[in-house]
């Protein structure tokens, strides 16, 4: 990510940056300059020269008093300027507080204050300025109050909205793992990723309070003399319009000119400030991008090469005290063809590591990895708008709740038909014709008819068929399924399972596939890994997962899954204490404090991951010499 001055210096190269910049520069410096320069004449009273029209002396003409309107209307320009700024400062302080205290306070508090914002939005702005005028009295500082006052509920609103979006996201989520508070979580995690269209309603908000006090000076509630703003010049001058445009008409541009100015300047603000990220100097592990590799992925993947090739991945969030690292040094391969599924508890990393491989990790997260390469390109090394084409048409995502994942207002075939708009540039008719073709390919029935239906028109299978159609538009090299059976009937769930191994067989896509159930893993992939804390503990082929796992993590899932023979007698065997928290991971293995096999040097070492047989890697320092005692131990009580 580039540091924040390239970053303005990238914006302000852009037309409208440059623009923006020279625009509002230039009102800011006459803001500064002209009471300096023409604050006396623009007082000095010519009895001689009393609503004279334009003329040479007198650009603009004079007011009732013979003072100079041009001088006047140039060194308003610091009072206007200033109490728009006062004015935005604070509506948008009170709108952050208000939109985002909900996220802090408890549930039935915060929606108290947000039912109190909705309400106060209902009534216009204007109209709520007026009212706040009233009450704090004629004058600037009354106004300042009234503007700001009856701009932060608008603020409150888009603030509180955009939190709740991104609060949503599968990166909050995963900082909620780690044990982030609250307050951090807001200020470190959400805030920062809605500060662009903050920052442009901000700015746009700044001309708003421009007109705003133009017009209550206008109406007589603002400014009072002997102090001038544009909004009681051009009250004084509208009395004479008739006879001279020109005392009206100049102030009304200055505000034009200047809310320009700061819409302007809003958008540039935009486009420098994007989502923002820790600087370099506080950052933790940073991407690793060998530029040798980094050349060799512009060849394409030869004969035996994986499809996903994973070295040392590290997923790390901030912390109070440095950083949290959930996913830590995880290694794995996929192939053409291949199934690969990741298994463990909840926590221990496998939707992380997910998101991190099909790059949906935001900031201020940070992902690391010595290789990290999909297709023979280099995720981390490579910009975001060449690898917008590649994941959207070789990486397919299938997520646990379709309902989230696709647009509640758009068709299912609008938005099937929108993949091979951006990324294949059909026409729109040819990409319609493609999406009925996707849901017919899995079993959607109907799928003319289907294909104009919304989402919630569908059933959990059909939505999820619909998102394995959707990446499907393209031509998928691997198909990232995170949990999708979770929320499924049993029949149901067997059909999305054989609509994945189908697209598997026929087009040779490889899947990598995330789930808490064991026994679907084993019947369903080639591969099992077996993460634990964010490592991968065990990794075996899924043919000898129930006879030849070593690890006691992994035997302990198998005897905690119930079968036939399960003597019902009995309480169902778990495995004890809880996974750590991903801030809290114990010195030496992980699995340590809830293993009978371990010892002190257990917790004092962490292990590296082995092989122990072809295709099979364990990460333990007392791994199970054989397939049968663990299970059958704990099937008879004892616990692993």
């Amino acid at each position: 990510m580039p540091a924040p001055r390239s970053r303005w210096l990238t914006a302000a190269r852009t037309p409208v940056g440059a623009c923006a910049g020279l625009l509002l520069l230039a009102v800011v410096v006459l803001a500064v300059l002209a009471p300096v320069l023409w604050g006396d004449r623009a007082s000095v009273v010519d009895t001689s020269a009393l609503q004279q029209g334009p003329s040479g002396a007198h650009v603009l003409g004079t007011d009732s008093l013979g003072r100079d309107i041009l001088f006047r209307v140039l060194v308003a320009t610091r009072l206007s300027l200033l109490l728009a700024v006062a004015a935005t400062l604070l509506g948008v302080a009170l709108g952050l507080v208000l939109g985002t205290v909900p996220a802090v306070l408890p549930r039935r508090a915060g929606q108290l204050v947000v039912s109190v914002v909705n309400i106060a939005v209902a009534f216009p702005g204007l109209l709520l300025a007026l009212f706040f005028a009233v009450i704090f009295g004629v004058g600037a500082t009354g106004a300042v109050l009234a503007i700001g006052l009856a701009m932060a509920p608008a603020f409150a609103r888009l603030t509180h909205t955009l939190s709740a979006s991104v609060a949503g996201q599968d990166f909050v989520a995963a900082a909620r793992t780690v044990g982030v508070g609250r307050t951090r979580l807001l200020t470190r995690h959400i805030l920062p990723n809605i500060a662009e269209p903050l920052a442009v309603n901000a700015t746009i908000g700044a001309g708003s309070s421009l007109l705003a006090f133009a017009g209550l000076s206008f109406l007589g509630l603002g400014v009072q003399a002997p102090d001038y703003d544009w909004g009681r010049l051009l009250g004084e001058g509208l009395g004479r319009i008739n006879l001279t445009p020109a005392p009206a008409l100049a102030p009304c541009a200055a505000v034009v000119v200047a809310g320009l100015a700061f819409n302007l300047f809003g958008e540039a603000a935009a486009a420098a400030l994007g989502v923002r990220t820790l600087s370099p100097r506080s950052a933790g592990p940073r991407p690793l991008t060998p530029p040798a590799r980094a050349a060799a992925a512009q060849q394409p993947p030869g004969d035996g090469q994986p499809v996903l090739a994973v070295e040392d991945l590290r997923v790390s969030f901030p912390a109070p005290e440095g950083w949290t690292t959930p996913v830590r040094g995880v290694s794995f391969a996929v192939h053409p063809g291949e199934a690969v599924g990741v298994v463990g508890e909840s926590g221990s990393g496998k939707s992380l590591t997910a998101m991190a491989v099909s790059r949906l990790v935001e900031s201020p997260a940070h992902v690391t990895a010595r290789r990290l390469d999909f297709t023979g390109t280099p995720l981390l090394g490579t910009g975001e708008r060449e690898l917008r084409t590649l994941l959207g048409t070789s990486l397919a995502m299938v997520f646990q709740d379709p309902m989230s994942s696709l647009n509640p207002v758009m068709s299912v075939g609008r938005q099937l038909a929108e993949v091979a708009v951006h990324h294949q540039h059909l026409s729109g008719r040819a990409a319609r014709t493609r999406a009925v073709d996707r849901l017919r390919a899995v079993h959607v029935p109907a799928p003319e008819r289907r294909a104009r239906q919304y989402p919630h028109e569908f059933s959990g299978g059909m939505r999820q068929r619909a998102m394995i159609g959707m990446g499907l538009m393209g031509d998928p090299r691997l198909i990232v399924a995170d949990e999708p059976t979770t929320a499924l009937d049993v029949t149901v769930q067997r059909q999305v399972l054989r609509l994945l191994d189908e697209v598997r067989a026929v087009r040779a896509t490889a899947v990598l596939l995330i789930s808490h159930d064991i026994t679907v893993v084993a019947r369903t992939c080639d591969r099992v890994l077996v993460m634990y804390a964010g490592r991968i503990v065990e990794d075996l082929p899924a043919e000898s997962l129930f006879t030849a796992a070593r690890h006691p993590y992994t035997r302990a899932l198998l005897a905690a899954v119930p079968d036939l023979g399960t003597d019902r007698d009995r309480p169902l065997a778990v495995i004890p204490g809880r996974p750590p928290e991903p801030d809290r991971i114990p010195e030496g293995c992980a699995f340590a404090p809830r293993c009978a096999r371990a010892d002190d040097h257990c917790r004092r070492v962490d292990p590296d991951p082995v092989t122990c047989a072809t295709g099979h890697r364990i990460a333990c320092w007392h791994p199970v010499a054989d397939g049968t005692g663990p299970v059958a131990e704990t099937r008879t009580g004892d616990t692993v």
